[in-house]
């Protein structure tokens, strides 16, 4: 086994009666990476972080964190989870709540008190460390499960949708705290719906469709890769339609969007070239010219969409 990996999958395999959930996935997760695993509702992602986390047991195949099996006593003392619904004790504090969890670890009092109220500082919570949970707002309770997480100081982090509907405030301070929180080298595994969320976070993103690993690569690889969707972005000085830039060279569709016009194309520089021929010859002005790779969510789109399985 790599003991340079955080976390390794083999052949996992998940029934729900007749239902394949998760179909003979293999992949792998580099210590001090941040993953992302994205996919469309029923991909298979949450019950593939809660075979990892060690919640429910796998039908067949391997999963190890840390070099260890994913449901053994080792794995889950290395690990941190935050599901997607609460799982705070609504009727104790913030503070009462993260003691259970060191009690649960074998933290002592003191050592434990001093966590709880460093997490609680760093999320912002710690001002109201003596509240009832069930006064907390979503976002805080969010909050309050990330502290509960890492209360263990854990070597690899997952998370479940763990921005899924909160406000902005919350949301940046979960990023800022992943970000942290992998600076010292720990690893984060995360699924999510939020395209530019793994963008800005993950180090590699898998997109799963239909329980099977679609592609894994870096962001901005996938945007990348995606054949017909690189574009050209364009504003002139006086309005255009979009029939009148459909027929220019290079050009494969155009959209508007906003004071702007969106050509794509399978090759943007014979766009650029065909665009800037336009202006001069009907005597318009170009405002501004941007060469544009997919975004995440495009690439998202057009592999989930294709069903078409890459490999790992």
């Amino acid at each position: 086994m790599n003991e340079s990996l955080a976390v390794e999958v083999a052949n996992l395999t998940k029934y729900y009666g007749e239902l394949l959930a998760v179909d003979h996935i293999t992949f792998s997760v580099r210590e001090g990476e941040i993953f992302g695993l994205l996919g469309p509702n029923g991909a298979g992602k949450t019950t593939t972080v809660r075979i990892l986390a060690g919640v429910i047991k796998a039908d067949g195949g391997s999963a190890h964190i840390m070099r260890h099996p994913a449901r053994s006593l080792q794995a889950k003392q290395m690990t941190g989870v935050v599901p997607e619904l609460t799982n705070a004790y609504p009727d104790l504090s913030a503070r009462n709540n993260l003691m259970f969890m060191t009690e649960l670890y074998g933290i002592s009092a003191s050592r434990g008190k001093k966590r709880a109220d460093q997490l609680l500082k760093e999320l912002d919570l710690y001002e109201r460390k003596d509240q009832l949970v069930r006064t907390f707002s979503r976002g805080m309770k969010q909050r309050l499960i990330l502290c509960m997480a890492l209360v263990n100081d854990p070597q690899v982090l997952f998370l479940d949708e763990p921005t899924s509907g909160l406000d902005v405030r919350s949301t940046r301070l979960i990023r800022d705290m992943l970000r942290e929180f992998n600076k010292n080298g720990r690893t984060v595994f995360l699924t999510t719906h939020d395209m530019e969320e793994a963008n800005q976070l993950c180090d590699r993103v898998a997109i799963m469709n239909h329980g099977k690993i679609a592609v894994i690569d870096t962001p901005m690889k996938l945007r990348s890769a995606v054949s017909g969707l690189h574009s050209v972005e364009v504003s002139f000085d006086k309005h255009i339609g979009t029939e009148a830039l459909s027929g220019l060279a290079g050009v494969n569709a155009v959209r508007k969007e906003g004071d702007r016009l969106r050509l794509y194309a399978s090759e943007p520089s014979v766009v650029v070239a065909s665009v800037v021929d336009y202006a001069r010859s009907t005597g318009l002005r170009i405002i501004a010219l941007n060469i544009l790779t997919p975004s995440l969510e495009e690439a998202f789109v057009e592999l989930t969409e294709k069903g078409e399985i890459h490999g790992n």
